[in-house]
């Protein structure tokens, strides 16, 4: 068995033009969905801080769901988050504890028919001063 001079790293090449281009193909729909479907957790983000920002306000446990959505509405209005339907909001009163339920859904078109559909599920339990 004879040795050439030559490494083996002569004959090694990189990635070929159609693995090349499947890469770009699924980074650039996985930067698409993080694009179009990201600002809709970013609000939800909001909407939760500004929810749970309720607990421990004062006279919370004597107000009505009418009272309690208009500091919501308020707290939503300054952070800048317009886009939420007030009928998602269920709120509840048991004894002391007033009792916030929040269901939506988000729905964004990524290309052509093809649409993302995000869930969101949130149930909060707070207590006023």
């Amino acid at each position: 068995m004879r040795r050439s001079g030559r490494s083996h790293i002569g004959n090694q090449r990189g990635a070929s033009t159609i693995t090349m281009l499947v890469m770009v193909l699924f980074f650039g729909a996985l930067l698409t969905l993080l694009v179009k479907v990201g600002p809709f957790y970013l609000d939800d983000l909001t909407i939760q801080e500004a929810v749970e920002s309720l607990d421990g306000t004062e006279g919370l446990s004597r107000m009505g769901p009418a009272q309690v959505m208009s500091l919501i509405n308020k707290r939503l209005t300054v952070n800048n988050v317009r886009s939420l339907d007030p009928e998602s909001f269920k709120i509840e009163k048991n004894g002391e504890l007033v009792i916030i339920k929040l269901v939506y859904e988000k729905r964004t078109n990524l290309f052509r028919n093809l649409d993302a559909v995000v869930s969101f599920n949130h149930e909060y339990e707070m207590k006023g001063q």
